[in-house]
C-alpha cells in the first residue's frame, strides 16, 4: 500500500501530461493520498504497508518500502496533508496547468517517496526526484528574481546532495548494507573515526537542504520566488528530509560521531534562532518574512537534535570502559538514547512548522492575489473587506509564535524540556541547556516580527490596494481549514502523535 501512496502521484503527473484534467487529477490523487496516510496511522502495524522489489543482486538494492517506527507514519501524514492544501490552493497562470500541478504531484511523490523508502539509495533518490520540479517551478513560474533563486537553490542543494551522498554511501560501506531496517536491527559497531567523519558529512549534507546556518541563504528567496504550492510543499514537508535523515541515520548509528559534533551544531543552530531571527524582523515583504521565519524555526528542532546527541554523549562517558570502540559497540547494543523527549519534540515540531508553514504561504498567496502585493508597507486595513482570510492568517501567526492549543505550542515546549530533561545540578548548566535559555529568546523574536507583520497587513486605517479586495470564497477556506483542523487536533491532543512515537 506504500508503494501505491507513492506511485498515486506519478501516475497523476503521467495522467495530466496525456491530457488529463490537471486540477482535478491532482486533487484526486491526493485525497486518495491522504486517505491512505490517514489508513497508515490507523494501522501502522500492519504487514500491508511493506512492499519490495529487488533491483540489483549485486549490489544488493531494493525499490522497498515500509513503516519503519512512527516517526515514518508523522512524516507521510504530513506529506499528505500538505500536498491536498497545495494542489486546492493557488490559481495557476493561464495555459500552465499541467506544470503547475503536475510538479506539485512530483515533489509529493519525492517527498512520501523519501520517508517510506526504507533503502539507503531511495531514500536519497526520491528526494533528488523531488527538487527537480522544485527548480522548474521556482525557474519558470516564479515571481520577483526567480532566476536568480533557481540558480542559488540548484547550486546550494546541489552541493549539499553531493556531501550527503558521500556520507550515505560511507555509511553503507561501513555497515555492509543499504536496508536502513537491517542497519538499525544489525546494530554494526562503527568504528568511532568513521563515525566522526560520517556525521561531519551528513551533518552539513543534511544540514544544507535544512538551510542550517551558515548553509541557509538560499532559502528564504527560493520560497519568496516560488508559486505558493511549491514554497507550501518544500518548506512544509520537503525541507523535513534532512531533520529526518539525522534522526534516522545518525543519531542511532552514530552516537560517538553526533556527540562529537555537539558544541558546533549548538553554535550553528543558534546562528539560526538569534542571527536569522534579526534578519526576519528587518524584512519589508510577507513572503521573505515567512521564508527567514522557516530558517529560523529549523533551529529549535536542531535543538532537540542536540539535545538527543549530547545525551548519547553522556551514555559514552559512563560507558567508556575499554576504549571508544568498546562504547560504539556497545551503544548500537542498545540504540536507547538517555533523552526520551528529545525525539518526539523534534518530530511534532516538524510536524506543526510543515502543517502552519503550508498555511501562512497559503494565504499569503491570496493576499497577493487580491492586492497586488506582499509588501508590509503598501498593505493595511486587510481585516475590515476580509475579515475571514484576516482571522485565518491570525490563526496561522499564533501558531507559528507557538500559542498554546496549537500544535507548534507543544513541540517548542518539548524541545525546551528535552534540552533540561539530563541536567544535574550539581554539575551545573551543561552547552545544551545554555543554547537552549538562549534559544527561548527566539520565541520573542517571533513574536515581535510576526505580530507587526499581522498589524502592517490587517489593522489600521485601508489602502487603497485593499479597500476593494474580497475575503475567501468557500473553496479557497478549504485548504487553510484542512491545515487549521490539524494545528488544533496536535495542539489540544499531542497524543494523537505521541502515541504513534512510543
Amino acid at each position: 500500500m506504500l508503494a501505491l501512496l507513492v506511485l498515486l502521484p506519478i501516475l497523476g503527473f503521467i495522467a495530466i501530461l496525456c491530457g488529463a484534467p490537471a486540477r482535478l487529477t491532482a486533487i484526486a490523487a491526493a485525497v486518495a493520498n491522504l486517505v491512505i496516510g490517514l489508513a497508515a496511522a490507523i494501522t501502522p502495524k500492519a504487514t500491508c504497508w511493506a512492499a519490495k522489489l529487488t533491483v540489483l543482486q549485486k549490489p544488493e538494492l531494493h525499490l522497498s518500502f515500509g513503516l519503519i517506527d512512527g516517526m515514518s507514519v508523522v512524516m507521510i501524514l504530513l506529506s499528505v496533508i500538505v500536498t491536498l492544501a497545495a494542489v486546492l490552493t493557488g490559481k495557476s497562470p493561464e495555459g500552465k496547468d499541467k506544470l503547475w500541478y503536475g510538479s506539485s504531484l512530483l515533489i509529493s511523490a519525492g517527498a512520501l517517496g523519501a520517508f517510506a523508502a526504507t533503502d539507503l539509495f531511495f531514500f536519497y533518490a526520491f528526494h533528488e526526484l523531488a527538487l527537480i520540479p522544485t527548480f522548474l517551478m521556482i525557474g519558470m513560474l516564479g515571481r520577483g528574481e526567480r532566476k536568480e533563486a533557481a540558480w542559488k537553490i540548484t547550486i546550494y542543494l546541489g552541493l549539499g546532495s553531493i556531501i550527503l551522498l558521500a556520507g550515505l554511501v560511507w555509511l553503507a560501506n561501513v555497515t555492509g548494507t543499504y536496508d536502513i531496517q537491517k542497519m538499525l536491527a544489525e546494530k554494526t559497531a562503527i568504528d568511532p573515526a568513521a563515525q566522526k567523519g560520517i556525521a561531519a558529512l551528513l551533518l552539513v549534507g543534511f544540514g544544507t537542504l535544512v538551510s542550517l546556518f551558515p548553509f541557509h541563504s538560499w532559502a528564504a528567496p527560493a520560497y519568496a520566488s516560488a508559486p505558493a504550492p511549491t514554497s507550501m510543499l518544500h518548506a512544509g514537508v520537503l525541507k523535513k528530509f534532512g531533520l529526518y535523515g539525522l534522526l534516522r541515520l545518525a543519531i542511532p548509528l552514530l552516537p560517538v560521531g553526533m556527540h562529537a559534533w555537539v558544541t558546533p551544531l549548538l553554535v550553528l543552530l543558534l546562528g539560526n534562532i538569534l542571527w536569522v531571527g534579526y534578519v526576519t524582523i528587518n524584512q519589508k515583504r510577507l513572503d521573505t518574512l515567512l521564508g527567514n521565519s522557516s530558517v529560523m524555526h529549523m533551529g529549535y528542532i536542531f535543538l532537540a537534535i542536540a539535545a538527543l546527541a549530547a545525551s548519547q554523549g553522556q551514555w559514552i562517558q559512563r560507558e567508556d570502559v575499554g576504549g571508544l570502540e568498546h562504547v560504539a559497540a556497545s551503544w548500537t547494543a542498545s540504540l536507547t538514547p538517555l533523552n526520551t523527549i528529545a525525539l518526539p519534540a523534534a518530530v511534532i515540531l516538524m510536524f506543526a512548522h510543515g502543517i502552519s508553514i503550508a498555511l501562512q504561504f497559503s494565504l499569503a498567496d491570496k493576499i497577493e492575489r487580491s492586492t497586488g502585493s506582499l509588501d508590509l508597507y503598501d498593505l493595511g486595513g486587510l481585516a475590515k473587506s476580509t475579515p475571514g482570510l484576516a482571522f485565518l492568517f491570525g490563526i496561522g501567526a499564533m501558531a507559528s509564535i507557538g500559542l498554546p492549543g496549537l500544535a507548534n505550542f507543544a513541540g517548542e515546549v518539548m524541545v525546551f524540556l528535552s534540552a533540561f530533561q539530563n541536567y544535574n545540578a550539581a554539575s551545573g548548566l551543561g552547552p545544551v541547556q545554555i543554547a537552549c535559555i538562549l534559544a527561548i529568546w527566539g520565541v520573542v523574536i517571533s513574536a515581535i516580527y510576526m505580530l507587526r507583520a499581522y498589524r502592517r497587513i490587517f489593522q489600521g486605517p485601508s489602502v487603497p490596494a485593499t479597500k476593494s479586495t474580497t475575503d475567501l470564497t468557500f473553496a479557497e477556506r478549504i485548504p487553510a481549514l484542512l491545515l487549521i483542523v490539524a494545528l488544533l487536533a496536535v495542539g489540544l491532543y499531542p497524543n494523537l502523535l505521541l502515541n504513534l512515537l512510543r
